[in-house]
């Protein structure tokens, strides 16, 4: 019997994707030097790189970049934890009690729809500016897609695999860790890579509007005073930050699913 022989690996592809992720910064970067010395947008409009590249440069070594970045992880952080966690939890609920989802699905359904901004206001009113207010805010864009893919993936769930747990009387802290969890693997990490961008982006845009710090009101303070370098060096960073946000929630996406593969 022949041997089946696997193809060689497509190197060209990823040699030609990794010239390409290099091509597209540097050419959006050109066009922008272009755009700036033909002299279409005033100097308080737009700027050239030379200048924002001098501006991060000015907020590093004034340690001024890294207080807005280390505020902003950390609402980040924190914030995303509780929702993720939250949302696990809420999306397990409702797809494995069918009481539970009739009950809640409505509500949370209709809140899903709401864009996560237009609850500035209300938050505003009852938490203030501070703290507590940003953190609500990235709790509120984490919970809803990761509760709901939590929610399709245990749903996509062979319903045969729970009546076999069941004829053996299995405990729910086993049913958990050993059939669903398992089972939901690809649609919870593709909901928290989701959430994590979307909390990331609802985030700036908070802090744009009400904050002491971060890199949203790093922006403002940028804007207020006329220097639209600092705006967009905080467009630049916040771009790159969310950037390595997904590419890092990717990779341990394509590391937990590789026995998919395998």
């Amino acid at each position: 019997m022949a041997r089946a022989t696997l193809p060689p690996p497509a190197s060209g592809i990823g040699r030609h994707g990794r010239l390409s992720a290099v091509i597209a910064p540097l050419a959006l970067i050109a066009l922008w030097q272009i755009a700036c010395l033909s002299g279409l947008f005033p100097p308080q409009v737009l700027v050239p790189p030379s200048e924002v590249l001098a501006a991060l440069v000015s907020l590093a070594k004034s340690g001024e970049l890294q207080r807005h970045i280390a505020d902003s992880m950390f609402r980040l952080g924190f914030g995303f934890a509780i929702g993720a966690l939250a949302g696990l939890v809420f999306g397990t609920t409702i797809a494995l009690s069918r009481l539970a989802e009739a009950a809640l699905s409505p509500f949370f359904l209709a809140l899903w729809q709401v864009p996560v901004i237009a609850f500035v206001p209300v938050l505003v009113v009852f938490l203030g500016i501070d703290e507590p207010f940003k953190i609500a805010i990235v709790i509120l864009a984490a919970f809803f897609p990761v509760a709901l893919a939590t929610f399709d993936g245990v749903r996509g769930v062979p319903r045969a695999w729970f009546e076999v747990a069941r004829v053996y009387r299995t405990r729910l802290p086993d049913l958990i860790w050993r059939i669903i969890v398992p089972a939901t693997v690809p649609a919870v990490l593709t909901g928290l890579r989701v959430g994590l961008t979307r909390a990331w982006v609802v985030l700036v845009a908070a802090e744009l509007l009400a904050a002491d710090s971060g890199i949203g009101q790093m922006m403002e303070m940028g804007r207020q005073m006329f220097r639209i370098d600092v705006v967009l060096a905080g467009v630049v960073i916040s771009g790159l930050i969310g950037f390595a946000l997904d590419r890092g929630v990717k990779a341990i996406e394509r590391r937990a699913t590789r026995w998919k593969t395998a």
